[in-house]
């Protein structure tokens, strides 16, 4: 009988849920803001607020479904949320094939996805932590990153390929169809999840909202994590439209070098995250959490010396290369280390937390660069972001504790 908590049995499943949902996801990327612009005839402020506020008031709706999700089994909540994301998703297509589609349909339902994503990543988590044993969730978590940025790196060339051979809701139907497979993955997997169980009220309360924040700022070492997660993601983001801006723009590059210099360096990712296992059995998963979590902070200053031709693309792709690689060793130990730190009982709200939390910081975070881009020019707001990232190992926790399980060997191929 295959053990359902082996990362070969039941997470074999998981695996491939995530592997086909991210690949729909990545195929679909600015999906919408093209159709936006190729079918509705939208302007800027348009695209912006659909990229801006879709993400955002999603954000804010899954606040109370983390709570909610907490007391109740993970794996029907995460294919709920598949098959919510794939109704909406199809919508679109059948708007655009029946003449009816609007903007205003465009951004509802990208709050819905945003939501339900928000409420499967939070549950995903629980789950991963359920069918692996403590001791391989290194080893799981670095599978997770590696698909992620192949996905990344893929994703994106090929949806745009896709949509001038067959129209601009073509990535989106695809993207609708992988959050179907997705969710006939997470019905595969194999044993019966326990039934979550409550000791409070059988009701949501308004108080319980919060616990997920609480718990994070109550534990020092999640605390710093947390904070230093926002601070970096939300710095490194908010360079990309300065970034696209100063190439394509001032500097001249044609759109198809902009996507090389991005797509190269993913495969630094992939290298990072396979790597992650091996760097922890040999260093300790303290040593290598600071020494990545340090080193993808230091990249980013060299993005504000970008400029033309050759030398320029090679520094964008030398620094994207740097950034990616330590961002592939540096999540799945961040990612092992918060699941390692939460008790099962605070897990989805924990990462609903987190994971509203780092959404809303990353749009505001951008929103608050274009404005200063705009006073001070794409160049001077990118080195300000550079400087700022340097401070950032400075939130890092300086201890993590222990983990319950005993460190795992170096993984084989």
């Amino acid at each position: 009988m295959t053990d359902r908590r082996s990362p070969d049995g039941g997470f074999g499943w998981l695996w491939a849920a995530y592997a086909v949902s991210a690949f729909g996801t990545w195929l679909a990327f600015d999906a919408f803001a093209l159709i936006a612009v190729l079918v509705l005839d939208a302007g800027t402020t348009e695209v912006s607020v659909l990229a801006a506020a879709g993400v955002a008031v999603g954000a804010v709706v899954a606040v109370p479904l983390g709570p909610w999700v907490e007391f109740r089994r993970k794996r029907p909540v995460m294919i709920v949320a598949d098959l919510v994301r794939c109704a909406a998703l199809l919508s679109v297509p059948v708007a655009y094939t029946l003449g009816l589609l609007g903007f205003p349909q465009l951004l509802v339902v990208s709050v819905v996805v945003a939501a339900a994503g928000i409420t499967f990543q939070a549950a995903s988590g629980a789950c991963l932590k359920e069918i692996v044993p403590p001791e391989s969730l290194l080893r799981a978590n670095g599978r997770l990153e590696a698909t992620t940025w192949t996905a990344t790196m893929l994703g994106p060339p090929l949806g745009t390929a896709a949509i001038g051979l067959f129209g601009p809701v073509t990535s989106v139907l695809a993207d609708a169809v992988s959050y179907l497979l997705s969710a006939l993955g997470i019905r595969a997997i194999p044993g019966r999840e326990a039934r979550a169980g409550r000791t409070g009220a059988p009701r949501l309360r308004i108080g319980e909202l919060a616990d997920g924040w609480r718990f994070i700022l109550a534990d020092p070492a999640l605390r710093r994590l947390f904070l230093n997660t926002l601070a970096v993601n939300g710095l490194i983001m908010a360079t990309s439209p300065l970034l696209a801006v100063l190439m394509l723009g001032r500097l001249g590059f044609a759109p198809w070098q902009y996507g090389l210099v991005f797509a190269v360096p993913c495969l630094g990712g992939l290298i990072g995250s396979r790597w992650s296992p091996r760097l922890v059995a040999r260093f300790g998963r303290r040593r290598v959490l600071r020494t990545a979590g340090v080193l993808r902070a230091c990249w980013l200053p060299g993005l504000a010396f970008v400029g033309p031709g050759v030398p320029g693309l090679l520094t964008v792709m030398v620094v994207e290369l740097g950034i990616i690689t330590c961002m592939g060793v540096f999540n799945p130990v961040f990612a092992t280390v918060r699941l390692d730190l939460t008790p099962t009982d605070r897990l989805v709200r924990t990462l609903s937390a987190w994971s509203v939390s780092g959404k809303l910081a990353v749009a505001a975070t951008t929103a608050l660069w274009r404005l200063l881009a705009g006073l001070t020019g794409p160049r001077a707001a990118l080195a300000l972001a550079g400087l700022l990232a340097l401070a950032t190992p400075s939130l890092l926790p300086r201890t993590v504790r222990a983990s319950r399980a005993v460190p795992e060997p170096a993984p084989g191929p």
